[in-house]
């Protein structure tokens, strides 16, 4: 048996550490690389709400909560309109309740089950969350345990360039660093994790021309990294038009406003002073319609009831402390202070309190329950926004990376999160809140669990 550095090295260190502190728990040592040495301010996990799905779960059972992992494929099914890779889709929701269950039992995460208002698409109270809602404080744990744990090394920065295959199994990596030197580590084994491609606009423009010039409010390293070295070691690749969009991003903030705002009632309008589509759509679908309006940009609308409870989000305190709400004792007010016709703004607003109570349907087809927003009043401006991609390499239900040619395996080469395909189907219509960690975290979790059984 050759000699190697490690057993396995992991490129990114956003989900990918679940990988590596996964597979040194199995008792295999791991070097973790990643391109930014800011990476826990700058990547997509840092940024996200920290919600991870998963079905079947204590916390669940203690909520009295009937979950398990065949209802959240449904789910999955029917939101992607069964176009997502079902193979991957039933994998991950059966790994689903024993990653969590790691993550707090070994881990040490403090998770908690969301169960204040329910995400569209989820048939269930399923996405587990940590204090704050935010993935810097999950980032950061994750962080804790790598670099505590004798069997991993984390550096940065660090940028893979190459893996290198001997006899067809991939047998190293070359990685550079910002001097310009370059550095060969013998693995018999190498984690992808550099997410997707949405810090390379031309990629963007290329395979999701509607999201083209929208903001991308994601890791600066997410250039497509893993689609050129995979391409060059012969892999698939498949669903580059998937991807997840938000149309609830602060524009004086550029900071994340949340879609818990719209779930706990809150109305959307455009510069006209008009609702324009159902609210409660989805937030990745949404973001697309909100790029088609006049400016590309749009106000979320809610009062103090919404926003009390919308505090429990880091993000959500984060925008209210940038000083980017609007407030006003009432609709006219409002209608001034956001430069909005007044006349306009009171008729679709009225006509929303009047569905909320039941009195009429609601001219945009919105059918949850919600209270009718009253007074004072606040508002944040709103732009769409590209958070990451969905598709990426071609994977099998053990995270490891096929081939173009005949879809075999490259043995020693996995996948995961944003640089694998993933489960949201085609387009942005198909994500399902937390599809994004649940891949990245996910097929971390699985590529682990393959190595500890084929080693």
């Amino acid at each position: 048996m050759p000699e190697y550095d490690f057993d396995l090295a992991v490129a990114g260190a956003g989900g990918g550490l679940i990988a590596a502190l996964r597979a040194a728990d199995l008792g295999h040592d791991v070097v973790v690389i990643d391109a930014d040495d800011q990476f826990q301010r700058g990547n997509n996990t840092s940024m996200c709400t920290a919600m991870i799905p998963a079905a079947g779960t204590r916390w669940q059972e203690a909520a009295g909560i009937d979950d398990s992992p065949g209802r959240f494929l449904g789910d999955i099914d029917r939101k992607t309109g069964g176009s997502a890779d079902r193979r991957l889709a039933e994998a991950l929701t059966a790994a689903s309740a024993p990653m969590v269950t790691w993550m707090a039992d070994e881990l040490g995460l403090p998770l908690e089950l969301v169960t204040d208002f329910h995400y569209p698409g989820h048939s269930a109270d399923r996405c587990h969350t940590i204090s704050g809602r935010h993935g810097s404080t999950l980032l950061a744990h994750l962080v804790d345990r790598a670099r505590r744990h004798e069997r991993i090394e984390l550096i940065t920065p660090m940028t893979l360039e190459e893996v290198e295959v001997s006899g067809g199994a991939v047998s190293g990596i070359v990685a550079s660093t910002p001097d310009g030197s370059t550095d060969r580590l013998s693995v018999p084994a190498v984690l992808l994790a550099t997410n997707g491609y949405g810090g390379a606009p031309e990629l963007v423009e290329r395979w999701i021309p509607e999201m083209a010039g929208v903001h991308y409010h994601g890791g600066f390293y997410s250039r497509g990294d893993a689609l050129r070295i995979g391409a060059g070691l012969g892999a698939d690749s498949a669903y580059l038009d998937a991807y997840q969009g938000h149309a609830a991003l602060s524009a004086s903030s550029q900071t994340l406003v949340g879609w818990a705002t719209v779930l706990h009632g809150g109305l959307i309008v455009n510069t006209e002073g008009r609702r324009f589509a159902d609210e409660t759509t989805g937030y990745s679908e949404f973001a697309a319609i909100l790029a088609a309006q006049p400016g590309q940009t749009g106000w979320i609308i809610i009062d103090q009831h919404i926003e009390q409870q919308c505090l429990a989000f880091t993000d959500f305190q984060q925008v209210a402390d940038s000083g980017a709400l609007v407030r006003a004792g009432t609709l006219a007010e409002l209608a001034e202070r956001l430069n909005v016709p007044a006349d306009a703004l009171a008729d679709d607003v009225d006509a929303a309190a009047r569905a909320a109570r039941g009195e009429e349907p609601d001219r945009q087809g919105r059918s949850d329950e919600r209270h009718a927003l009253t007074g004072p009043l606040a508002a944040v401006r709103i732009v769409p926004a590209l958070f990451h991609t969905q598709g990426g390499l071609v994977v099998d239900d053990h995270a490891r990376v096929l081939t173009r040619e005949d879809q075999s395996p490259i043995p020693g080469l996995y996948a995961s999160g944003g640089a694998a395909t993933g489960i949201s189907g085609h387009g942005a219509a198909g994500y399902l809140a937390g599809n994004g960690l649940l891949t990245a975290f996910g097929l971390a979790w699985l590529a682990a669990e393959d190595l500890g059984e084929r080693t």
